[in-house]
């Protein structure tokens, strides 16, 4: 039998989270829940989570700063929870590397579909390993293989989560096809993200921060589009 996912869920509404593990526990998945950050911090190293469900407003160690001291280590999803609707607070929590931000109230199946389609993108099936031996992509300075996930710039190792990695394969596989944002979340995310191609935005410009233009190649904006990776 195939060992079940485990879903580290984090906040300190004891009913909300209850009710999160309700749904996630009929997916067949094993949850934990904690209500504050130093159990968060503590449960991801004891628990070894697949994934991690973050609310942000928590006593003591906030979402940010758990997601903060998780990702110098980890490049576990993580798909934060808040009450906050305001672009910054989806902007900051995505620059600090997380994988997915949903507004409360949210639809269970939607919440569901979300944990699903990140943790597929994460842990691809054996059977698509199989079907996809080697995964690699290379131009000069540049190596992206994501047969073992790792990124290498100027000959030096480039930490990225996920979703950044997988943003720039799909490009870089491509070269100079221009792709529009909603693509993008489509391609990347896998389910349609309510218009918010702010996300884009926000992964680009981290890749951009880790991986400067090149004299060979580039991540170019098209404005009023999309981005594409251009080969010069």
């Amino acid at each position: 039998m195939a060992q079940k996912q485990k879903i580290l869920i984090v906040d300190d509404d004891n009913n909300i989270a209850e009710l999160i593990s309700l749904y996630l526990v009929k997916e067949c998945f094993d949850t934990q829940i904690v209500g504050d950050g130093e159990a968060a911090l503590t449960a991801f190293e004891t628990y070894s989570p697949d994934l991690i469900l973050l609310d942000l407003m928590l006593p003591g160690i906030d979402g940010y700063e758990v997601c903060r001291r998780i990702r110098a280590t980890s490049s576990i999803p993580i798909i934060m929870l808040s009450a906050k609707g305001e672009v910054f607070d989806k902007v900051l929590g995505l620059e600090l590397g997380a994988d997915d931000y949903m507004e409360k109230p949210f639809d269970s199946k939607e919440l569901v579909a979300r944990v699903k389609a990140v943790l597929r993108r994460y842990k691809p099936t054996s059977d698509e390993k199989e079907e996809n031996d080697v995964k690699i992509v290379e131009y000069p300075d540049l190596s992206i293989n994501m047969t073992n996930y790792s990124v290498r710039f100027c000959n030096e190792h480039v930490d990225m989560p996920p979703k950044e990695m997988e943003l720039l394969y799909f490009l870089a596989s491509s070269p100079n096809r221009v792709f529009t944002r909603e693509q993008l979340l489509d391609r990347i995310w896998g389910y349609e993200y309510a218009g918010d191609t702010r996300t884009v935005d926000v992964h680009i410009k981290r890749l951009r921060e880790k991986i400067k233009d090149n004299e060979h190649w580039r991540i170019a904006t098209i404005w009023g589009i999309g981005y594409k990776f251009e080969t010069l």
